[in-house]
């Protein structure tokens, strides 16, 4: 009986992780898909249909592998950033392309984040066990603790002090909202808060082209040019091996960076990726060694604290308590009524072991790395040609939208989707104008009940 349920798992959990590699390595290659805004409502979505445990962690985390691989096509070959986790990587990858070597800076960036993306799974898993006897403690401080960190990334986003103020407004609005959930539905909301915020960006941007006042300042008069460096290929096989594509130097470095990426898993991806570049680059002599160096291991640094954002509290408490973990991960921790945090704490935190958080984990590295990585390594100039010229941004972003609809309708009829709207023009607006980023809207939400009990006394 045992055998037949590990059985059962290990196919749920494959077939999920060849699920969302398929998904995301075709996903990745379309620049400025953000992954909050893609993997996440998709992820919510699995949730909801039911798929077991180990499958939801295994679509999500090769997903986000095999999306992390195909972004660097457009960075290093087009020079446009993939997502946001790409931006760090452009100065870098923009410098390659003007000496002629975009299929180098390419090579290195995608070696160094599989084989980070190895390393980081069980490290991340050991230190999480390292903190585990903790949980109980962090648990009974939750409400203090999202407050603090909310304030803590705020401090450390674009908008600084305007971000920290803005957490008190934000927290007026989603109590406010999930009262008026509360007398329309008899329940509160937290998928709709998430999907809100999610799309936040991508909806001003679509009531911005429906205002005729604020419409000038997306339209283009020229189609935009891009110039595709020619495609080479320096290694024999399908299966290129990322330990030969990088240098003995890369590769420590890369080990190095894992390690550290653990104990710093509460903060920004973006910012430590930046940091590492900025060491590296110190540290490396000789030009072309140095942006050869620094897009390996930044781009290893950016999948080491990815993953450790999302393992780490995950396993050790149950709580979303990083950047990540609220934004892409969150359905891992709260998708109701399948995952839940509150009342009652009922999601993979409590669902699987540690053992199988590292086992699965590896499975989608390597489930996602067999897909993506040899396909990008061999077809990354044919795949952007045809990406550019035949598949519109726009079908992309619809496709998501109508996730979007669906999930909000789900949890709370049209009142559920109008919440959604709400927080997605507010968010949107606080993001683009004021730099509050989605991580400290995120923290927002399960910082503001405490907020509003301490500052206010209103529960």
């Amino acid at each position: 009986m045992v055998e037949s349920v590990i059985f059962h798992d290990i196919l749920w959990g494959l077939a999920a992780a060849l699920m969302g590699g398929i998904m995301f390595s075709f996903v990745g290659l379309i620049s400025g898909t953000s992954e909050t805004a893609s993997i996440a409502p998709v992820t919510l979505l699995v949730v909801l249909l039911g798929f077991p445990p180990v499958a939801v962690f295994c679509f999500l985390i090769a997903a986000v592998i095999a999306k992390h691989i195909t972004h660097s096509v457009p960075t290093a070959l087009l020079g446009v950033p993939g997502d946001t986790m790409a931006v760090p990587l452009l100065e870098h990858a923009t410098a390659m392309r003007n000496i002629g070597a975009p299929h180098i800076s390419l090579q290195k960036m995608i070696s160094g984040g599989v084989l980070a993306a190895f390393l980081s799974v069980p490290i991340s898993v050991g230190f999480a066990s390292l903190l585990a006897p903790y949980a109980d403690i962090v648990k009974s401080w939750a409400g203090l603790l999202f407050t603090v960190m909310a304030v803590f990334i705020a401090y450390t986003s674009k908008g600084k002090w305007t971000s920290v103020v803005i957490l008190i407004p934000l927290s007026f609005l989603f109590v406010g909202l999930n009262k008026i959930a509360v007398a329309a539905n008899g329940s509160g909301v937290t998928m709709c808060f998430f999907l809100g915020i999610a799309t936040g960006p991508m909806f001003l941007d679509l009531i911005t082209v429906m205002s005729p006042a604020a419409k000038a300042t997306l339209v283009t008069k020229t189609p935009r040019e891009f110039r595709l460096a020619p495609d080479l290929k320096n290694w024999n096989g399908f299966f290129p091996n990322p330990l030969k594509i990088l240098t003995m130097k890369q590769k420590w470095y890369t080990l190095l960076i894992c390690l550290a990426s653990a104990p710093l898993f509460t903060f920004s991806t973006v910012g430590i990726t930046v940091t590492t570049g900025e060491i590296i680059s110190s540290r490396v002599k000789g030009f072309y060694e140095r942006l050869t160096t620094c897009l390996a291991v930044m781009n290893a640094s950016t999948e080491s604290t990815y993953l450790a954002e999302i393992l780490i509290p995950l396993i050790a408490f149950g709580l979303p308590m990083t950047p990540i973990s609220m934004g892409v991960a969150f359905p891992l921790f709260n998708a109701p009524p399948i995952f839940t945090i509150k009342p009652e704490m009922h999601n993979l935190h409590t669902i699987m072991t540690t053992s199988e958080f590292l086992w699965y984990g590896l499975l989608s590295v390597a489930v996602a790395a067999f897909i993506s990585y040899p396909l990008t390594m061999n077809y990354a100039h044919r795949a952007s040609v045809w990406i550019m010229k035949h598949v519109s941004q726009e079908s992309i972003i619809a496709m998501f939208a109508g996730l979007v609809v669906v999930a909000s309708c789900y949890e709370a009829g049209f009142v559920g989707l109008a919440i959604t709207v709400t927080v997605a023009v507010v968010g949107g607006c606080l993001n683009k104008f004021f730099g509050v980023n989605m991580g400290v809207q995120f923290m927002a939400i399960y910082a503001s009940t405490w907020i509003m009990a301490k500052l206010f006394g209103l529960n």
